[in-house]
Parts: structure tokens; sequence; C-alpha cells
């Protein structure tokens, strides 16, 4: 019986003692540390640690260890006594402080308070009752375009607020308003409000790389430290002598004139403008000394520089709140550098920097050298089939050439339709299914080129070497298709799009296709053999870090809005529901995140805009290293695939198919109205491989759901038989035939 015991108290000794759910979240809560910080510590993620305090999982040796250790500890320092704080689930970058800090007992000169008429409201920082915990939000005042808490001016060199780096405590930008007395305030991240004495705009570049103390630390290990950004309001232009909107010329130029009086202010006090001239997104600088760098971002909202598609209603924010929705976005994804897609392009270089310091040399100095796993600091050129339309290597073809599959590489999302079925119109309904950042998921490991590629003839394929293969795809029979090591299945080759062009059509001879859509074919049961190819022997999984900081940022948003990672199913489906209204603002973060990764992935192939270019000449963006349509193919393609691996193990387990399919949304004829009603799940599990609900990237969430007889009579309406419904499932509304745009 003693050796029962023993192995009874060895077993116990195993594993460390944790205290209920509810006092793990209170002795958080009670050291003022906040989800992510926690998560950072113990090398989880954000989720896994909420899912501990709500009691739904229990951490794991050697994790448990590690944080049974530091609810110890807080416990002596919190009995169940200690209050305990309000909830803060900002991230570590974006501290809480009050959004409008009470005045002590002596303030300085330059502070302001809260006008107390009957005009103004009451502070509320409460937090909305339907909302979880999120980012902290400012009070609400009256007034819409200027907001005025306590001011204070900016600390003293080596005072840092709450740890942070002394260098950017105030944050990484600014909104810079005016108010009616004329005085200029910059409004930060965390409820923080500063007085700006500029009374220029160079003068307010000085301040902001002085006593503004704003800016963001860099990413990686050989980045660069992000450039403080200042947000003008249209009080602010005013102010500053801009305008407060550009006219149409301007709007075309996408800048104000050479001769306007802020640029010769700026030109007298040696500062310079990037090519791009003073825009919606103006970038004033002067040239590096040595590691030091002097630049500041400009953001003006009524130049159009926040993309409505993207930031809804952001510019006509207050400027606390609009601080509070920037800096959010700042802190999780990075500070913006211009529009989405601008900055998911940045983020990538930012994240692998192409150069970094050498090791010292025989006399202790460093230089810079080539950053492995980067794209380097020199553009390298494109193979012909991955060249766009008009590219200078295609310069001697004849004039309106159309290139055929055999000689371009067409790698785009799907667009595919088809007519429903007598059993199919059976059905009452039609729901869409949406996958959750699906290009980010299709970037997610995926092995890319890093350097030129090599033209070889008559290549083995293989699928772990990234580049563009011509082969002759039409033999693969969509009937008969493998779905796992040694086990096939039949399907109706006729209601499935093919995987190897975006239109869904069975290709009908020798094209380009990129690694991951050959790669498809051989997973599919078939022999593939490449006529030449253009590969690229140096690659890396270059995406997997903008991968997971995009992925991070998505998943924390959604977490404050009420989306958890680990909810069931029908749990998935009632905390989506309205989750865009617990939060409006943070709702606009969800969106932006979302277009940074497709406009990200869109700017390695950016096409010419004006700039006076003709086809054959080289335009802007091929000077840049991070221009690589090959890489873009490569994402595009993976997510194409793996759309259609779980439609085809959707379709061998319930010999269900889509009726259409738009990119990353999925159509199908149902018996009910939710994704519920059709997507299998046993015991609460889903089908392995095929659709699964929830909000990590690659999961899916629905997107609508309209009737059979609907989508049967707008085909109708607009004789199109074949009619996208994919494209409108969400809320029903055609506006217009589908043209394909």
């Amino acid at each position: 019986m003693s050796e029962l015991f023993d192995a009874v108290d060895a077993l116990v000794a195993s594993r460390s003692p944790l205290p209920p759910p509810a006092k793990r979240k209170r002795l958080r809560q009670a050291h003022g540390l906040t989800l992510d910080e926690v998560a950072a510590a113990l090398q989880v993620r954000r989720a896994t640690v909420s899912g501990w305090e709500a009691g739904k999982t229990e951490p794991r040796p050697p994790e448990r260890d590690a944080y049974a250790r530091m609810l110890k500890q807080l416990a002596q320092l919190y009995p169940a006594t200690t209050p305990v704080p309000p909830e803060d689930t900002a991230v570590p970058e974006t501290p809480a402080v009050p959004a409008a800090p009470a005045p002590k007992a002596v303030e300085p000169a330059q502070a302001r308070t809260e006008p107390t008429g009957p005009d103004a409201e009451p502070a509320n920082t409460a937090l909305r009752p339907t909302a979880p915990a999120a980012v902290p939000r400012p009070a609400a005042t009256t007034r819409p375009t200027s907001r005025r808490p306590a001011a204070k001016k900016a600390a003293p060199a080596g005072t840092p607020a709450g740890g942070a780096d002394p260098r950017f405590e105030n944050g990484p930008l600014a909104i810079v308003d005016v108010g009616a007395d004329g005085q200029v305030l910059a409004y930060c991240v965390g409820g923080l409000v500063l007085d700006v004495p500029a009374k220029s705009i160079p003068a307010l570049v000085e301040w902001t790389l002085g006593e503004g103390r704003l800016g963001q630390p860099k990413l990686s290990g050989p980045g660069k430290d992000a450039d403080p950004l200042l947000v003008l309001t249209e009080a602010a232009c005013e102010h500053y002598g801009l305008p407060v909107t550009l006219t149409q010329q301007e709007r075309l130029a996408g800048r104000i004139p050479e001769g306007h009086k802020v640029i010769k202010q700026l030109t007298r006090a040696n500062w310079q403008l990037t090519k791009r001239g003073f825009g919606p997104w103006a970038r004033i600088y002067r040239p590096a000394t040595g590691s030091e760098r002097a630049c500041v971002q400009l953001c003006i909202p009524s130049w159009q520089a926040l993309d409505p598609r993207h930031w809804a209603g952001t510019g006509q924010l207050p400027p606390a709140d609009l601080a509070r929705l920037l800096g959010t976005y700042a802190a999780r994804v990075m500070t913006p550098r211009g529009s989405t897609a601008v900055t998911g392009l940045e983020l990538m270089t930012a994240l692998h920097p192409p150069t970094r310091a050498s090791e010292p040399d025989a006399t202790g100095k460093r230089h810079s050298e080539h950053n492995p796993g980067s794209l380097g600091k020199d553009p390298v050129d494109c193979a012909p089939c991955e060249a766009p339309d008009g590219h200078p290597l295609l310069a001697d073809l004849p004039r309106f050439h159309r290139r055929t599959p055999a000689e371009v590489l067409v790698e785009e999302a799907y667009d595919w339709a088809r007519p429903l079925t007598d059993a199919e119109c059976l059905r009452p309904h039609l729901v869409g299914i949406d996958v959750n950042m699906a290009f980010a998921a299709g970037a997610n490991g995926l092995t890319v080129g890093l350097g030129a590629p090599v033209h070889v003839k008559n290549p083995v394929f293989d699928p772990k070497l990234p580049g563009s293969w011509l082969v002759d795809l039409s033999h693969v029979d969509l009937s008969r298709v493998k779905v796992a090591k040694d086990k096939w299945a039949e399907l109706d080759a006729g209601l499935l799009p093919s995987p190897f062009t975006p239109k869904g059509e069975r290709p009908e001879g020798p094209a380009w296709y990129a690694t991951p859509t050959v790669a498809y074919a051989v997973e599919l049961g078939y022999d593939v053999r490449p006529a030449e190819a253009y590969v690229r022997h140096d690659n890396g999984r270059y995406l997997d870090a903008w991968y997971n900081r995009l992925r991070d940022a998505y998943l924390a948003t959604m977490a404050d809005l009420g989306v958890g990672a680990d909810l069931s199913p029908e749990e998935f489906l009632k905390a989506m529901d309205g989750y865009r209204q617990r939060d409006p603002e943070l709702a606009i973060v969800v969106s932006a995140v979302k277009a940074t990764v497709k406009g990200g992935i869109g700017k390695l192939r950016e096409r010419p805009r004006g700039e006076g270019w003709k086809p054959g000449q080289p335009w802007r963006a091929l000077a840049r290293p991070t221009w690589r349509p090959d890489i873009r193919a490569a994402v595009i393609s993976r997510t194409r695939i793996n759309m259609h691996r779980k439609i085809v193990k959707h379709a061998a387990f319930t010999g269900q198919y889509p009726v259409a399919v738009l990119s990353d949304c999925a159509v199908y004829a149902s018996e009910g109205p939710s994704p519920l009603d059709f997507l299998p799940y046993r015991d609460g599990k889903p089908l392995p491989g095929g659709f699964k609900l929830g909000v990590n990237p690659g999961l899916v969430k629905w997107e609508g759901t309209q009737s059979v007889l609907w989508g049967e009579g707008v085909r109708e309406q607009f004789n199109a038989p074949e009619l996208n419904l994919a494209r409108y499932i969400k809320d029903g509304t055609v506006t217009d035939i589908d043209n394909g745009e």
C-alpha cells in the first residue's frame, strides 16, 4: 500500500497547484497586468491565458509551473481583501492612463481642463456594458473637432512613463488639433494630451523629434525605429497654413504645388520631402547622421489619407478617439506608413530588414552586410512569365499581343459559379461562409524565393522549391482524387471548380503555375512533368513573422470585441452576431488589419499609376526589392488551393458541393439558414481538413444567408445563369449585372 501512496504523492507533486480561475484573474488585475503581458512572459498566446482565467482550459508543464509561481508571488502581494483595479486589456505599448486627468493642486501654466459649463458632458470612462474589456476609451465631450482634457507638458528627459522606452514615452503618434483659443494640442495614446508651442510646420517637426518624444521601437534586431506620426486635423491644417482640402488638380497630382509657402518654409529650415512630395502622407526628413534618423510622417485625413473602404469614418472622429484607434493599430501592427497596403509592405521590411551590422573586423569596425532571410537591398528581375503586361522584359512583344497561359503566370483568387442542380433548388437556403484572413493563412509557413530565378529545362518537380513551372495539368481528373494516404474519393467533377484556374475552368494544355498549385496536383494523386521552370534556390519562410504579427493583432482585437479563440461553434456564431457594434472603433481596427494583409500582398506586384508611364518602360515600383510578383503569386496560389482542399474534403464526406466561390467565400445550398446546418460536426469536432467555424486565420465565419428563390431570381433578372452569388450573399443587394469587378 505504501508504494501506491508514494505513487500518488509523486503524481500530486508533479503538478504545481493553482488557485481557482476567478482568483487567477483577480491577482493579475490587482498587479495591473494585462493578458498580453502575462502571455508574453509565459510565451503563450493571449487567448490561452484568457482560457486559464475562465476555467475553460488548464495550463500544462512547463508553462503551468511558471504560471503557478507568478500567481503565488501575486497572492503574497495581494491578499483576498486587496481591492481590484478596473480591468485593462490594452497592449503594453498603449498604457492605460486617464483620458481626462484631473488637475493637481498646482498645475503648470500650460495646463488645460475640460469646460464646466452646462454644455460640458461628464466624463464617461466606463466600458460599454455589451463590450468586453478593451483598449481604454477617452471621455466623451460635446465638441466634435477639438477635445481638451487636462493638458500637460512633455515630461523632461529621463522620466519614462510606465517603463516604456524613454525616447518614445508619449507613444507612436499624436493627433494635432487646435482649440477655440488657438492653443495647439497633441492627443497621444492612452488619453495623454500635450501643449504644442510650434508656430509652423518646421517647428512642429522639430518639436516632435525633441520635446514630443514620439516614435516606436524597432520590430526586429537589425531594424530601425519607426518614425513618429502626426495626424493633422482640419483645424491644424488651417492653423499651419495648409489647405483644409485639396483641389481636383492637387488630388490628381497627389500633392500640393512645390511653390506652396509651407514647402518653402521646410526648405529654408533644411528639411526635405520624399519624391512623392507634400501629399496626404508626407514624409519630412533630413539625411541620416550615423545611426540617428530625423524623419516625421504626416497624415492628413481631410486630404483623403485614410481610405474609407478600410478606415470607415475614422477621419471624422474626435482627436482623442482617433488617437485611441490609430494607437491600437500602431501598437499591434506598426505605426501607419501610408495606406494599409503600403503599411503591409513596410511591415515585411520592418520584420526582415535588408541589412544588418557585421561582426567586428580586424580593426574593430562593423560594416553593413546582407541580412539572411531578407529580400536584400537591391531589386531582382522576375521571370518573363511572372512579368505583368507592359513590363520592360516584354518590350519586344508585338503591340496588342495577348499572352496565352503557356506564356504568362496567372495565379489569382477564385471567381467561379455554376447553376444549381434540381436537388439544390429544393433546398430553401443559400448559406455563405468566409475564410478568416485567408491570404494571411496562405502566407503562413510558405517557402518563397528570396533571390533571382534560375531557368531550367525539363526539371523534376520539387514541391519544396519555390518558383514558376510550365506544366500540363489537364489530365487531373477531379472525379477521382486522393483525399488521404492510399485513400481515394469519387466525386462529381462537374460540380467542382478546377483548382488550377481562377475561373474554375479545367486547363486545356501547358500553362505556368506557382509551386503550391503544381504540388496540389501531386497531392490529388497525379504525376506532373514540367517542360521548364524558373526556380529560386535561395529561399525561406520570409512571411512567417509578418503573418504572426498580423494574426496576433487580429485575434487580440477580436478578443477585445468579445470573439475569443476558444469558443465552441455555437458560441462563436453568437459572439460574431453584432460584434462590430460593441465597439465600432475597434471594429475599424479589425477592418484595417485585414486590409493590411490583402494590400500588402497586392503591393508585391504594384502596377504603374500615372507617372507618365508607357508600356515597355520601367515604373517606380520596380526599383524596390519588395517588388516580387512571384511571392504574390505563391501566396494567392496557396490561398486558392487551401480553399479547394476544404471543398474537396467537404464534398467527399457529405456529398455537398459549392454553388459559388469568390476569393475566400463559398456558398452552399442548405436545409437551414446557419452554417451549422451543413457543416459536419461530430461530438463538437469538425471534419478533419474541412471547414471549421472559428476566429483563427484559416477557419470560417458566417458570411450571409439568402433564399434559393432569391438566387434564382437575380440570375433570371440579369439573364445570367452563372452569376456569382457569393458576391451578394452578405446582404442580398444586387445593383447591377455581375461584371467580375
